[in-house]
């Protein structure tokens, strides 16, 4: 069983491949994945990189609408397992070199990850409890 870092490595991982696909940094984290999972291996780095780009095809036939988030959390969720099963399976030693490889990786995306920003201005705004009643504008920074 894996202790709760490894397991939030293997989950950071996952969302960053979903995250990556469709980006400039799709390149270089499918490739990276690929090459974790493949274990040397050129048969199975090829599978990897098939699975991949099948998971980038989901993700831009779901485009942006109401299923598109499901989509996503459904193939964060399927890459995160496959990473957790894998790191299950290393040595000590080796787990933790492919830990800090996805790690890499999940910078890498985030480097790349385009902001969506909204921002907050609640002039002239009445706080009730944990209500806002007023109006005014909405801007937040999201970095994902």
């Amino acid at each position: 069983m894996l202790v709760e870092g490894l397991i939030a490595v293997a989950a950071a991982g996952g969302g960053a491949i979903v995250q990556a696909a469709g980006t400039d940094a799709w390149a270089g984290i499918r490739s990276g994945v690929a090459r974790i999972l493949g274990r040397g291996e050129a048969g199975r780095e090829q599978a990897e990189l098939e699975r991949l780009e099948q998971t980038r095809a989901e993700l831009e036939a779901a485009g942006d609408g109401a299923g598109s988030e499901r989509v996503q959390t459904v193939l964060a969720t399927r890459w995160q397992t496959r990473l957790e099963m894998l790191l299950e399976q290393l040595p000590d030693e080796e787990r933790q070199q492919v830990a800090a490889e996805l790690q890499f990786l999940v910078q890498q995306a985030r480097d790349h990850a385009p902001a969506n920003t909204t921002h907050n201005d609640f002039s002239n705004a009445t706080f009730t409890d944990s209500q806002v009643l007023g109006s005014g504008t909405q801007n937040n920074t999201i970095n994902r």
